[in-house]
């Protein structure tokens, strides 16, 4: 197992699928009548999404739809299933390969209730805005249901809700520290970050007679271990406490309590009961232990049953977590849930800009599925006109998912590729007047922003490039990114071009 390999194949450097003879489908399909159609007698990997299907690149499901589908495999959709019964799910019969399961764009917790905790009365991701069409915890649900369908079948969770609960997290909703989404999902691997790299390797291992099991070396995965598994001799372990020292938690004073109090108490870490505690080492000793051989090497977390009751080692969980995060240097994490193990392996190396163009021109119909007939969907008119220039985000705030889920190293598209999608939008999609309603991104006015030596960046252990301070190592330059936008405003038949999402002050 080599987990921390530096080896990075190319998304597009496999050899295709036998299937691939079929083409590419006008949609992918949603019903037998569909797959009939198109030839099929089976599809190799299903996609369960909590989303209505839009076969544009800004929907998670149809993008990783589309790159299956360039790969040669056969590609079905279940859209919005209900979930309390499996019969939704066994509609496209049992997949050859996988169920990939996403609750949609959206956590699906954020889609259905407001900051108050209240059930939302529309979804912008479902036809005509209906609420109610997915479930709380949609990828457990789903994967669940999947299980239950198809019991010997391959179930793949990811997603921004899988990759958020990749290990033990607070819940907003329920007010107490949940446990990883795997266990609960029963999940043979959470993919989590940008899944193009892992998800690719791992349809084409499987259809080459691999088992799920036996692939333990996917950047980008997760997955149930029993305790204290290593992959092979050569692997050692190391305390969290050589990555981050866990300190006292001060407590800020309330900014809206009506009674003034101290403005800070402190607390300090106890050993939870049935647990040892974590070893407490100074800076210079953690500095000094740096002697392992990183490619081999995974770094204990607390485990569930410690974190979920104690502030300061959940606190020493998350920074050991987003310390780990860089693929250049990054370690594989493992936390103790029970009986067995959450093992992590390092985060997915980021597409090139090449890679990227080629995942954002293949053939989407660019509309929703004709299944919806004239139902607004309103996710779909936001985005119909915008176009995605980049992702990613190197400002590391603590409050953020971007960083966490596609990570810090910004991955941007070649000027030529924004602008062929924007001449194919003016030309394809009914409604265009002129106006590109948003050419952005995550982080849009990162474009192209860099830092200037790839060794220092592999090398990096900083949680933010700007914080403290911009880091002198950060390309700054935003000419590339004022080049587009006034190549794609020259365009002909393109009147304004906006920025609607983004902006990072």
């Amino acid at each position: 197992m080599q987990s921390n390999s530096t080896a990075v194949r190319p998304l597009f450097g496999y050899r295709k699928f036998w299937a691939s003879r079929f083409g590419p489908a006008p949609f992918l399909p949603m019903s037998r009548a569909e797959m009939e159609s198109l030839g099929w007698d089976s599809c190799d990997i299903i996609l369960v999404t909590g989303d209505a299907y839009i076969d544009h690149p800004s929907f998670g499901m149809a993008l990783i739809g589309r790159l299956l589908e360039a790969q040669g495999f056969r590609v079905g959709i279940i859209c919005q299933p209900e979930w309390n019964t499996a019969v939704d799910f066994k509609k496209l019969g049992k997949p050859n390969l996988f169920f990939g399961v996403t609750a949609g764009n959206m956590d699906s917790m954020v889609n259905r209730y407001t900051s108050d905790r209240k059930i939302r009365s529309d979804d912008a991701y479902t036809p005509n805005a209906e609420p109610n069409k997915r479930p709380d915890h949609a990828v457990t649900v789903y994967a669940q249901r999947c299980r239950e369908a198809y019991p010997g079948c391959n179930v793949v969770i990811g997603s921004i809700e899988a990759s958020l609960r990749r290990i033990a997290h607070y819940d907003y909703w329920s007010d107490k520290v949940r446990r990883s989404v795997l266990p609960d999902s029963k999940a043979d691997m959470l993919i989590f970050g940008n899944a193009e790299r892992a998800i690719v390797e791992l349809a084409h291992r499987l259809a080459k007679g691999e088992k799920i099991s036996d692939i333990r070396d996917l950047r980008g995965t997760a997955f149930m271990v029993p305790r204290g598994y290593l992959p092979s001799d050569e692997w050692g372990v190391i305390d969290s406490s050589e990555v981050d020292t866990p300190g006292p938690l001060v407590k800020h004073a309330d900014p809206y309590a009506m009674e003034s109090g101290p403005k800070s108490t402190s607390t300090a870490a106890s050993p939870p009961p049935g647990e040892h505690p974590v070893r407490l080492i100074s800076r210079a000793e953690r500095l000094a232990s740096r002697r392992e051989v990183r490619a081999h090497t995974v770094v204990r977390l607390p485990g569930y049953e410690q974190v979920k009751d104690d502030p300061v080692l959940y606190a020493h969980a998350s920074r050991t977590f987003h310390l780990e995060s860089n693929p250049g240097n990054a370690r594989a994490l493992v936390q103790a849930h029970g009986e067995r193990d959450v093992w992590l392996n390092p985060p997915p190396f980021p597409l090139s800009t090449e890679e990227l163009d080629h995942v954002y021109e293949l053939p989407y119909a660019r509309r929703p599925h004709p299944a919806y007939g004239d139902a607004k969907i309103p996710a779909w008119e936001m985005i119909r006109f915008s176009v995605n220039i980049m992702r990613g985000c190197f400002g590391g705030c603590t409050f953020c998912s971007i960083t966490e889920h596609e990570g810090r190293i910004i991955q941007s598209r070649s000027e030529d590729s924004v602008i062929r999608e924007i001449e194919e939008m003016r030309d394809k999609t009914p409604g265009f007047t002129g106006t590109v309603s948003d050419l952005g991104g995550p982080t849009a006015n990162m474009y192209r922003l860099k830092c200037k030596d790839e060794k220092i960046e592999s090398a990096c252990r900083r949680l933010s490039c700007v914080y403290p301070d911009i880091c002198e190592n950060m390309g700054t330059d935003h000419s590339p990114l004022i080049s587009l936008y006034r190549k794609a405003r020259s365009l002909k038949g393109v009147k304004r071009v906006l920025i609607g999402s983004g902006l990072r002050y």
